[in-house]
This record gives structure tokens, sequence and C-alpha cells, in this order.
């Protein structure tokens, strides 16, 4: 059944990859972006006749109304992401990632589904050895992880809402993210050769930019059965420390030299390994390998040789 979704900072990172594979599957998709990184992410989608296009912010409640009227699913992407952009622009951050959610809530109705991506990172520090579940109290440890987990209770009070729960995402996309881990680490190996690690013990999870597209199509085909729950999505055999997440890059880059630097923080203490078996057991499953993306990536910095793409 074709929908008219519409999805906020959409010429984005995940954005990029999703919107493509929308209009694939025949559904209508609109696009609100203000292109503040004056990416052309969305050109190949011109063409498209169930594409359109608004170049404006989401914060602006008139716009945000008159797209709401024809809209049967919002996925609300527009966010300023990673902890350094956050601190930069305080009040940016709390206005688009949590006060923009409440303005979509505000106006949208009943019968309009919210699917919202937060991030796994609201559960900051975790136990030793044990598995954050989506029953795990939410601890986050940074302003975007706060606004994301108020924005998360924001769009589940809606009542017809699904709440994905990212991973550390990592993958090419048209409109590139160098900053995010994988994607940070696999660049400095192709160029630097060697990277200084800090705190290598910290655990995280791992997730292809374009699962994350396939878990955002998953949660539309099966709405009605998953509706007004949050879902972990990540790799469930990627549960790495960053050592660890160098060793899997070394099997790539053979001549890349990693060190743990015997002094010093890393300011990002976010620790944790996440259980993803709720969403696994409604029959989504990841397709793309953290080697299959580290083998992406390095194709993709042949073609990158600067840092435009870095999120700050």
């Amino acid at each position: 059944m074709s929908l008219n979704i519409l999805v906020t900072g959409g010429a984005g990172y995940l954005g990029s990859i999703m919107v493509p594979e929308l209009l694939k599957l025949g559904h209508k998709v609109t696009v609100l972006d203000s292109f503040i990184f004056g990416q052309s992410s969305l050109l190949e989608c011109c063409a498209n006749d169930n594409f359109e296009i608004v170049n404006g912010d989401v914060r602006d409640e008139s716009i945000i109304k008159g797209l709401l009227a024809k809209t049967d699913v919002v996925i609300p992407l527009a966010a300023l992401v990673g902890a350094p952009l956050c601190k930069r622009d305080k009040i940016g951050t709390i206005s688009i990632n949590r006060d923009a959610i409440k303005t979509i809530t505000d106006h949208a109705s009943k019968q309009q589904r919210i699917i919202i991506p937060i991030t796994n990172s609201g559960y900051g520090i975790g136990q030793k050895g044990v598995f954050c579940t989506e029953e795990t109290p939410m601890n986050p440890i940074s302003l975007y992880g706060s606004t994301k987990v108020e924005a998360e209770n924001i769009a589940l009070g809606h009542g017809n809402s699904i709440s994905l729960r990212l991973a550390t995402v990592f993958g090419m996309s048209p409109r590139m993210r160098l900053d995010l881990l994988v994607n940070d680490f696999a660049y400095r190996a192709v160029n630097d050769r060697f990277i200084v690690v800090f705190e290598g013990h910290f655990k995280r999870n791992y997730i292809h930019v374009r699962d994350v597209a396939r878990a955002f199509i998953h949660a539309i085909d099966n709405f009605e059965t998953m509706k007004n729950e949050p879902y972990n999505v990540g790799l469930s055999d990627a549960n790495l420390s960053k050592l660890e997440l160098c060793e899997v890059i070394k099997k790539h880059v053979s001549d890349f030299v990693y060190l743990e630097a015997p002094i010093g923080e890393d300011p990002d203490k976010r620790d944790y390994i996440v259980s993803n078996e709720k969403i696994e057991q409604t029959g989504f499953k990841p397709i793309y390998s953290l080697d299959i993306g580290i083998k992406e990536l390095i194709k993709g910095y042949t073609i990158i040789t600067n840092s435009k793409y870095s999120n700050v």
C-alpha cells in the first residue's frame, strides 16, 4: 500500500539512504530539510514524481502544520547529532531534537503514525557484562542523549508511534558522516594508518546505515503489531570495544597500527552492550555486517579525501 510519508531531515546521513528506498517501494515521500551542511544528497530523487522537497526549518510550526495535512507516516530524522555538535549549539539541540518532536505530536492526529529514531547512547554507562534491553532504565550522559530520550517519551506519548533505539551507525551515504566511530576509525586507518585510542575497553553496539533504513521500512510494514514500543536496532554480533573494532579494521587494512593511550580520557564516556532480541523477534534481521561496512568505507575513502563531511 502506498503511503504519504513525511521525512524531516531527510537529506541527512540516514535520510539520503532511506528516502530512495521508500520511493522504490512506491511511497510518496516529502522531505523537509534546512540543508545546513550544503548537501546535495537527494538530487537523484528529483526525477521521481512521488518525491517532494521543502527547504525549511523543522521548528517552523506553520510548515509542520501544512505538511502534516497530507501525511500518513512521519519519520522525524531532523536532529543535531553527536555530543560535540550538540555542545556547540545547546539551544539548537533542544529546539530541534526535542521541541520539534513536540510540535509534530501537537499537530498530528491520532491516526497519523510516527516512527522516531533515538539513540541507544541513552543507556549511558551500562553494567559490565549485562545487556541493555528496552526495559533497562535510560541514563543519558550527554545533552544529545538526554534530548533524544525526552523526544522518545514525547513521541511514544502520542499513542501511535514506534521508537527505534539505534546503535552507533556506520557505512557510506551520499551525505557522509566521518565523525561516527566506525567511519572515523576506518578513515584514520585508510589515511593515517594509525590511531591512538583512549579508554579502548569502552564497548558499544553498531549497525549499518542501510540496515537502519530497512528497520524503518520493517516498522512501517509491521506497524500495528509493533506500535507504542521502543526497539533496540543493532548487530547482535557487534557489541565491541574500541580496541576490538580496531582489530576488525586491521583485517582489511593490514598496516593499520592502533595503540591505547596509557593516560588521558575519552570525553565520550558511553560504555554498554545491547540486546537486539526484541526487534529480531518481530522478524527483522540485519544483513550488513561490520566487515561489509568496513570494506565499503575503504572504497568510499578512495573518493572522499578531505574532512568536508565531518559533522562539526
